[in-house]
């Protein structure tokens, strides 16, 4: 099995399939590299080198009980793309993984970097401050916090409509939708907490403002883990190289629900020449 050494001596799990253009997808928090695999497979397929990892604490990596700040996630991708000494990366993150891609810019610099996919981020600031006062109370994210350590499995499986957004008319089958709830398990209670309150409490606003690669954002306006007002449209505004892509009534899983559409859109970014074919998960 593929396995590198990452910041600490952790052993973390990677994927990589195709030839080609390197593309790094850097998951948000609980799911492994295995949820990629609608973009992973048609990419690898249309001529890109594509490459997924699992997180510490996540899949088939080592469940540590500590690492989950973004500098040291950062390091652990630094490692990676140094283990395979890629170059001319175009780094493609989820959720809080956008907060990893940012640190990594910050603390890495951008020799191996080209271009930048943020998808559904939860950056620049999730949390209340006095100058981000339409940000999410500290109450409030504990409370949600308490309730979902009560008992994950139910708590994953009751939000799952929100993750996905099916109630916007999303389709996509039951078998996926169980079959995600089970990667998002796959994860230790500790590293599902951890990730968590790193991507709440971490101001990346400085950060975004500072990007110097060019900067595809797509974000869905029904997405309910990173509200478009707080977290998409606010990166559009900040990072100055970028295009912004607004799928109407996406959720925050819009890789899976709308992956044909987001396969093109990153063909495009990257400048693939190839077509895809389909791809269709829904049920």
């Amino acid at each position: 099995m593929p396995y590198f050494e990452g910041s600490g001596g952790t052993s973390l799990f990677y994927t990589d399939w195709g030839q080609g253009k390197p593309v790094v997808f850097v998951t948000g928090a609980w799911l492994s590299s295995s949820s990629w695999e609608f973009q992973m497979l048609p990419l690898s397929e249309a001529g890109l080198r594509c490459v997924a990892f699992d997180k510490r604490g996540h899949g088939r990596s080592d469940w540590v009980g500590h690492g989950f700040d973004y500098d040291t996630l950062a390091d652990d991708l630094a490692v990676l793309l140094e283990c395979l000494d890629l170059h001319e990366v175009t780094l493609v993150a989820h959720s809080m993984g956008g907060g990893e891609v940012l640190r990594y810019l910050t603390r890495h610099g951008y020799d191996r970097v080209s271009r930048v996919v943020l998808m559904s981020v939860t950056a620049p600031l999730m949390a209340w401050s006095p100058d981000n006062h339409d940000g999410i109370d500290q109450g409030a994210f504990d409370a949600l916090l308490t309730e979902r350590s009560k008992d994950r499995p139910r708590w994953m499986a009751q939000n799952a409509q929100a993750f996905f957004a099916t109630h916007l008319g999303n389709t996509i089958s039951t078998e996926l939708v169980e079959w995600t709830v089970r990667r998002c398990l796959d994860c230790s209670a500790k590293a599902a907490i951890e990730v968590i309150r790193t991507g709440f409490r971490t101001d990346l606003r400085e950060e975004a403002a500072a990007l110097r690669v060019p900067v595809l954002i797509i974000h869905g306006d029904a997405d309910a883990s990173a509200p478009i007002g707080l977290c998409g449209r606010r990166m559009a505004k900040l990072v100055p190289d970028s295009v912004y892509k607004e799928y109407p009534r996406a959720g925050h899983g819009l890789f899976m629900t709308h992956a044909d559409d987001v396969n093109q859109d990153l063909l495009d970014f990257i400048g693939a020449t190839s077509t895809l074919g389909g791809i269709n998960c829904s049920g």
